[in-house]
């Protein structure tokens, strides 16, 4: 196989002449970009120039009527499911919260959905009170401001439980981007490009980046879970969801959480 660069500007006359040579012998040429793709399963779009129309041909399922009806079924479902269960664990929780948490067992924020319409998210409270007096602060994988029960609940992923409200509701699925505060968006937006293509569907309780990369507390971070979401969203499809299902599932039962 041979890679071409991905900057057609760098492909001179004779190494076009070359490729073409190469091509009608019958070997296999791809973009430089392609391979990036194949390789990492991420969209690279710190590579990504004028012609960036190239590098999006997303998935036709994100307009697909029966893909996005049999979701919705199946994240009805499994939402019902999961506040059931959820109820199971919610008197160790409780009394977790009144030893290790001593406030409220409920918190809400502001978090950015499809198309870019904010709708409060909901979670069980994992830091201390008045954790951001200051202001918004990336979370950090070992952050002061987490408490000993908060940090069990992080690992167990039980913090997320109430989620399922937002998915039974709608303003998220079981499976996309992470939902991310509109702060950081607004920031985010203007150092890596294409970031608000993630509001292209909705936000998941979990997805390719979540399984795929490490928790993001920086600009670096956040570029690198954009291109696994840019490629969920450019390679949409039931076996690519129920890869992300496996995986997370392997992520909870060894709590691998963060």
């Amino acid at each position: 196989m041979v890679i071409a660069s991905y900057n057609s500007e760098n492909i001179t006359s004779s190494i076009y002449t070359d490729l073409i040579t190469l091509l009608e012998k019958g070997f296999p040429i791809k973009e430089y970009t392609q391979v990036y793709e194949d390789i990492t399963f991420r969209v690279p779009v710190q590579f990504v120039g004028k012609d960036f129309y190239k590098y999006f041909p997303f998935s036709r399922n994100n307009k697909n009527k029966l893909y996005l009806t049999a979701r919705r079924i199946f994240d009805i479902i499994l939402s019902c499911v999961g506040i059931l269960l959820g109820t199971v664990f919610l008197p160790l929780i409780l009394i977790g919260n009144l030893i290790g948490n001593r406030g409220g067992l409920f918190y809400s924020q502001q978090r950015v959905g499809q198309n870019g319409i904010p709708f409060k998210i909901y979670k069980f409270r994992t830091m201390v009170k008045n954790a951001e007096q200051g202001g918004a602060v990336w979370a950090t994988k070992n952050d002061s401001r987490i408490t000993s029960f908060g940090k069990f609940l992080r690992t167990s992923r039980l913090d997320e439980i109430p989620q399922f409200i937002n998915i039974l509701k709608g303003d998220m699925s079981l499976i996309g981007p992470r939902p991310e505060r509109p702060y950081f968006v607004e920031e985010l937006s203007q150092v890596i490009p294409f970031y608000e293509t993630r509001h292209i569907v909705k936000p998941g309780l979990t997805g390719w980046a979540q399984v795929k990369a490490r928790y993001g507390s920086s600009i670096d971070d956040s570029l690198l879970k954009l291109q696994y979401d840019l490629y969920y969203i450019k390679h949409r499809s039931f076996l690519l969801d129920i890869n992300i299902i496996v995986k997370t599932l392997s992520t909870v039962i060894f709590f691998r959480g963060q």
